[in-house]
């Protein structure tokens, strides 16, 4: 059983906590100096084995201006990594040198699996393409910010949507409120996943799929854009197939009801215009700004909080059975036990979502 509480999917808090975290991010804003002291004496680690800009300065300024330390690596080559030490390693030492702990990694399902062996609190910071729940935190943030709800929405997420960690875990929160409904724009190729698609359905909500953003954009509350990832694809060629497909324009812009939104969990690369940039409906810079006070007050309730005892992994092992996703953490930390959900003639795996047909 776990002592502590982990922040590796949405799920893991309840749409009752989610609405805590971001009221105590709203009175945050209004008078950050009020929370100087709040995590003195506290020290949170910041392991990122991938690049990041806003997910990790937000999170150290974060910790910094509630007080607290800071210890950590941003490139796993100054580190132990680089000498072949696995992750369970890595987690269980430097666990033990921190009250809190943010991590960003490769590998799918690489969240879960550091907080089986973790002695504090673990945050996922994203985990390959699978989640980023902060950056939901901060996007319901914004949504709360720009448009006064979370419920009776229309919004359109495009771009990548097979490999945008960020769609997938706001995709699953908006799901949880009432009357939202979402327009899926993507290339066949860059698709939203079945099993985001079957938690839309589970819990009510409903979806359309359609390739451009010009038929889509007259009716929509929030435009979430999504950068065509590089890192996430096998091959360049693949890259290069789907690069540039979408890019959100001025001129597009014309198009959009006057309260619409865009928001955009950055960096950007071609995807918007710059020149949309001056357009008062473009929430993409105060939605990164958002960022570091819904990640205050998460550091504040994650440590805060009464610990849910409860286990991690809740499936049945199957260790002669072998994820079928590549980039799945137990194709390389090959130490950690096989766990499925068994869903009738289906296996899912409980590190990275993926489904396995028996």
């Amino acid at each position: 059983m776990d002592k502590f509480n982990h922040l590796i999917d949405m799920d893991d808090y309840s749409v009752r906590q989610w609405n805590e975290i971001i009221e105590l991010a709203e009175k945050i804003k209004v008078d950050p100096e009020s929370y100087g002291d709040r995590c003195k004496g506290k020290i949170m680690a910041t392991l990122f084995y991938e690049p990041s800009t806003r997910t990790q300065m937000s999170f150290q300024a974060a910790m910094i201006r509630l007080g607290g330390s800071i210890i950590g690596f941003d490139n796993p080559s100054n580190s132990s990594v680089a000498k072949g030490e696995n992750l369970k390693d890595t987690i269980k030492i430097v666990s033990t040198y921190s009250d809190i702990l943010v991590m960003r990694h490769t590998q799918e399902g690489s969240a879960k699996a550091a907080a089986l062996c973790a002695d504090c609190h673990i945050i996922n910071a994203g985990d390959g393409g699978h989640l980023h729940p902060t950056q939901t935190l901060t996007d319901l943030l914004t949504l709360k910010s720009e448009l006064g709800r979370l419920d009776n929405l229309t919004v359109g997420l495009c771009g990548d949507l097979k490999y945008g960690r960020t769609v997938h875990s706001l995709v699953k929160a908006l799901s949880c409120y009432p009357n939202n409904k979402f327009v899926l724009i993507s290339t066949p190729d860059l698709a939203l996943p079945s099993y985001i698609k079957d938690v839309i359905k589970s819990r009510g909500s409903s979806f359309i799929e359609v390739r451009t953003i010009d038929e889509a954009i007259k009716d929509l509350d929030m435009l979430y854009m999504t950068r065509i990832q590089r890192e996430r694809f096998s091959s360049e060629a693949e890259y290069e197939s789907q690069k540039d497909v979408y890019c959100l324009t001025k001129a597009k812009m014309q198009y959009a009801r006057r309260d619409m939104i865009v928001m955009h969990p950055l960096p950007r690369v071609n995807e918007i215009e710059v020149a949309v940039d001056s357009d008062p409906r473009a929430a993409y810079f105060r939605q990164a700004n958002n960022g570091m006070y819904v990640r205050m007050a998460l550091i504040l309730y994650t440590m805060n909080s009464e610990p849910k005892i409860k286990p991690l992994l809740t499936g049945e092992i199957h260790n002669k059975v072998q994820c079928t996703n590549p980039k799945c953490v137990t194709q390389t930390e090959t130490y950690l036990p096989h766990s499925f959900i068994n869903r009738g003639d289906i296996l899912v795996c409980e590190y990275c979502d993926e489904r396995i047909l028996l």
